[in-house]
């Protein structure tokens, strides 16, 4: 199949670029290994960022007293917070699909490799035991591809810091982090 634009990654660079691309008239396509929306969108700013003003407003609650407000024996439910975090990342990813359609971006569910010039090759992901949503509806496999032009936006990846552990989920974070508060 042969387009105009292929786009490597539906992350914030990617899904934009391929989506003017397509505003602009060219006929575009953005292969994606994982999710629609990339890192950002669904494991790392959305759902760092819903937890975060969960923990927020459990503060607020706690210090009801100081703005006159009564409230006794809060607590927090640490799954029902993972899950307003995963709802809210589906939501957006959804968002993400319904774009690239609206804008008739075709998509293309898997792993991209050169096989040369202006030349693609899509295979199945290999992504081991890390969860990957479905492909989306109507979404191109695995084969070769061609493209006059090809961008390569396959975003970031986590990176461990010194003396922090990376093998903690967002419930425990927030288990220890909301058990150790004054």
């Amino acid at each position: 199949m042969k387009f105009d634009l292929i786009v490597i990654g539906s992350g914030p660079g990617g899904y934009v670029a391929a989506i003017r691309a397509a505003q602009l008239g060219l006929k575009v396509a953005v292969v994606e290994r994982d999710h629609l929306g990339g890192i950002c969108l669904n494991w790392g700013c959305i759902p760092t960022k819903a937890p975060l003003r969960s923990a927020e407003v459990y503060e607020l609650m706690r210090r009801g007293k100081d703005f006159g407000l009564l409230a006794d024996n809060i607590r927090f439910d640490a799954s029902a917070i993972v899950q307003r975090s995963r709802n809210a990342s589906s939501r957006l990813n959804g968002g993400v699909a319904a774009l690239l359609k609206k804008n008739k971006v075709e998509v293309i569910w898997g792993e991209a490799a050169f096989s040369a010039p202006g030349r693609i090759r899509v295979s199945a992901s290999k992504l081991g035991d890390r969860p990957r949503a479905p492909a989306p509806a109507n979404a191109r496999g695995a084969g070769e591809y061609k493209a006059d032009h090809i961008i390569i936006a396959t975003g970031a990846r986590p990176r461990a810091l010194p003396g922090a552990r990376g093998d903690r989920s967002i419930a425990q974070f927030l288990a220890q982090s909301v058990s150790s508060l004054p």
